[in-house]
């Protein structure tokens, strides 16, 4: 398993499948640091910023215990020579960016919560990064690096050693110390450097005897160190996204793993040494074998340097699509938190280097049913360049085929893009219409390819042009029906006839460029709604071409649910952001959330669910068709619950008890769909079913199946309950019970006739138990006699053959 920190959860993955083994949630902040209980291989110490370390048995998820410490903990260490304690970063109490390395007794008493207050500082000054602070030698000494300073503390000596560097050497090099890690065999210190540079510390016990040799390849910032479980190898890591193994601490001996995407942030090595692990800034998880062979890639929602995308929902998987890696698009499935696919817009090498003028992917766009896909990339040279890219979904290739290219779709860069949302089943031809800084907007359609040797048969083409006053384009979106396109220009919106390109009205709201356009859907279809950046959202009525209500709000994001008529807009009020809901009919919002977080928020989106969910509060059942999702300027994608904390945080321990909330497996999923459909046919054929088979939700049977089997009571005590459960009380009859027996008058006729008949009427008998599946039969009071005559006679004499 791979355990990781993710947000305020601890995942735990499979390395064989890559698949979320389980998720454990019970931290209120996000967690800093994870450590195997070095007593205990199955249980795992867990460090956040709400200030508690908490105890995990990670196979099965459950909380252990919570050490309520009170200081924010940055990071966490624990070693085997210290059993009842373990180390952690903390904030030093009235200073300001200054942190201590300090010991946290662990009392073992009785109770899932208790206090930790016990602290001893080992440590002054130290850097809050985990990366800063390593353990030698079990626990022998602490080695800890800032700036350009090393400081060694030795605790059975409980002697400081410590060795500062010069800001730059003589070269201009950067000495400043990035990480450190410590040999597990030897008294060695390997520090990275923010020059590249990698030094090797040794005979480190004396302040002016100790030496130190350099490892060199790297040619900017190291970002982490880790060495073998044996120590006969170094791994190191930086932004050329390359993985480095030092051989025993030789320059000339090493080997590399390139091409690892993004930059390396973090090194593990599992404990048998057979598998590498590194973390990425990109947001993805590689695992390596010990021969530097790529085995295994996990990969979340990608962070790239800059979302310029937005977020969009492509309507074939309902995944989310945005900036991925530079130049592709990245579709991101968010039930599995996962990347379905990455696609190259680009098809570009990019170059891993600040300062160079590289394409960038600015804007996409899917048609209605996902058909259809459009893209714009540009470059920042002597002159701006533009290419609009139409792409084709391929049915065999279960991909997007680049159909058509246009270069230098405006003079000017692209503001807005978008196509008309009509059913690409009906007669309509899909429409892409694109606003740009070159004051106008224009209308791409689909034309037949005359040239016998084009590839394909159809491409696209510009259909009309349109401005308003020479102001410049910036926004653009079609009404429900496909009939109407609203453009703003500047101050002004303006609506057009998507037909014959009339210009049918206009509508402004000064002062302030409008920032946001959008129209009303269902009910609410005559309504378009727009958000000034001065402050102001603004609701016009088409019919009545005026002014319906207007708010002082300033609106960063304005997001229409294609399910409903609800609308989100997303605030930023001072230092934070805040969330309205609300429909253009009613100017009254329906759902008010202020300070929804401390970030800005940049892109919002709607994405519809399979099943409409079952929502009780009616301040939620805006939520019901739809889940809103959320991207921050720090790139962190969060969604709105309509789950209390309480029920969201619930601790794992209380998983111990069986919930019919729990997490089902694909088996019993399949199972569970199975019967489902098997109840439903029973239901279409108007059967009715005898049921003498266990009942399913029983405590019983749930003890049994769901309980951790290591809490587990014996088989003995399990097996008369579980038996039990299996039996059918005597008072429940079958409802197919044959009402109309027939009895033999007299108990004494053993006639043929009479056996005859006796046949006949258990054949009588059996048939419609039979068609119903029945494997069990009533005997009629003359079979019952006859059972009792034959139980009377004496078979004693068989016994002497």
């Amino acid at each position: 398993y791979l355990l990781c920190t993710s947000g305020d959860f601890v995942k735990m993955y499979s390395v064989a499948t890559e698949e979320t083994v389980c998720m454990m949630q019970g931290h209120a902040d996000p967690v800093t640091g994870i450590q195997l209980n070095p007593q205990n291989h199955l249980q795992l110490y867990s460090s956040s910023l709400d200030g508690t370390i908490k105890l995990w048995d990670f196979t099965d998820g459950i909380l252990i215990k919570t050490f309520i410490v009170g200081y924010k903990l940055l990071a966490l260490y624990a070693l085997a020579s210290y059993e009842d304690s373990v180390f952690a970063i903390i904030p030093k109490s009235g200073e300001r960016d200054s942190f201590q390395l300090v010991s946290v007794k662990l009392t073992k008493t009785a109770g899932q919560e208790m206090e930790a207050k016990e602290l001893s500082v080992i440590l002054d000054g130290v850097d809050e990064s985990p990366k800063c602070t390593a353990f030698g030698r079990e626990g022998e000494y602490v080695a800890s690096v800032k700036e350009v300073n090393l400081q060694v503390y030795f605790f059975k000596r409980k002697q400081m050693n410590r060795f500062s560097l010069s800001t730059t050497n003589t070269k201009g090099g950067n000495n400043r110390f990035t990480c450190v890690a410590c040999h597990p065999k030897e008294d060695c210190i390997a520090t990275g450097h923010g020059d590249g540079k990698i030094r090797l510390w040794r005979n480190f016990y004396h302040n002016k005897e100790y030496t130190f040799s350099t490892l060199h390849w790297h040619h900017d910032i190291v970002m982490d160190l880790a060495f073998s479980v044996e120590g006969t190898s170094l791994l190191s890591g930086g932004v050329e996204s390359v993985l480095v193994q030092w051989h025993n601490g030789s320059d000339c001996k090493k080997d590399f793993l390139p091409r690892l995407g993004s930059a390396i942030e973090y090194i593990s090595i599992s404990s048998d040494g057979t598998s590498y692990c590194t973390s990425h800034t990109d947001n993805r998880i590689t695992i390596i074998n010990s021969n530097l062979r790529f085995s295994k890639s996990i990969q979340g929602l990608i962070k790239g340097r800059d979302v310029k995308t937005g977020l969009v929902v492509d309507p074939r998987t309902k995944a989310l699509v945005l900036n991925g890696e530079p130049g592709h698009l990245q579709f991101y499935c968010l039930q599995s938190d996962k990347q379905l696919y990455s696609l190259d817009i680009v098809q570009q090498e990019y170059i891993h280097q600040a300062g160079l003028n590289q394409v960038d992917l600015v804007k996409v766009a899917f048609s209605a049913q996902g058909k259809w896909l459009a893209t714009v990339e540009e470059r920042e040279a002597a002159d701006l360049e533009l290419q609009l890219k139409l792409w084709v979904y391929d049915e065999e290739t279960q991909s997007f085929k680049l159909n058509t290219r246009i270069n230098m779709p405006h003079e000017d860069r692209i503001t807005a893009m978008c196509f008309r949302d009509t059913d690409e089943l009906e007669e309509d031809s899909p429409m892409l219409v694109t606003a740009g800084k070159d004051c106008v907007f224009k209308v791409w359609v689909i034309v037949e390819d005359t040239d016998p040797e084009a590839q394909q048969s159809v491409s696209w083409s510009c259909d009309f042009v349109g401005s308003y006053h020479n102001y410049q384009a910036t926004n653009c979106c079609f009404s429900e029906d496909g009939s109407l396109l609203a453009v703003s220009f500047e101050e002004t919106v303006t609506v057009w006839d998507s037909l014959t390109w009339d210009l049918k009205c206009t509508f402004c709201h000064p002062p302030g460029k409008i920032r946001n356009i959008c129209f009303g859907r269902l009910t609410c279809s005559k309504y378009l709604i727009g958000a000034t950046d001065h402050g102001f959202l603004c609701c016009w009525n088409l019919l009545s071409c005026a002014l319906e209500w207007s708010a002082q709000l300033n609106v960063l994001v304005l997001q229409p649910d294609p399910l409903s008529e609800h609308i989100a807009a997303v605030s930023w009020l001072s230092k934070d952001s805040s969330l309205f809901v609300f429909k253009p009919n009613e100017p009254r919002p329906i759902c008010i959330r202020r300070n929804l977080c401390k970030e800005k928020i940049q892109f919002a989106a709607f994405v519809p669910r399979d099943i409409p969910e079952t929502i009780g509060s009616e301040k939620y059942l805006w939520l019901r068709r739809s889940q809103l999702y959320f991207l921050t300027n720090t790139q962190e994608l969060m969604t709105f619950s309509t789950k209390s904390p309480e029920e969201r945080l619930t601790p794992s321990s209380k998983q111990l008890a069986v919930e019919e909330s729990l997490p089902m497996t694909p088996f019993s999923l399949l199972l569970g769909k199975h019967r489902h459909q098997q109840s439903q046919e029973d239901v279409d054929l108007g059967k009715v079913v005898v049921h003498n088979h266990y009942n399913q939700d029983s405590p019983a049977v749930k003890e049994l199946l769901y309980t951790p089997a290591h809490v587990l009571p014996s088989a003995s005590f399990l097996c008369p309950i579980f038996i039990n459960s299996l039996l059918t009380s005597k008072e429940n009859k079958s409802a197919e019970e044959v009402a109309d027996e027939v009895e033999m008058e007299s108990e004494e006729a053993e006639d043929d006739s009479a056996e005859e008949r006796d046949v006949t009427e258990m054949e009588q008998d059996l048939r419609p138990l039979e068609f119903l599946g029945e494997t069990t039969w009533k005997l009629s009071k003359s079979q019952e006699r006859e059972l009792r005559k034959i139980r009377k006679m004496d078979y004693s004499w068989i016994s002497s053959f």
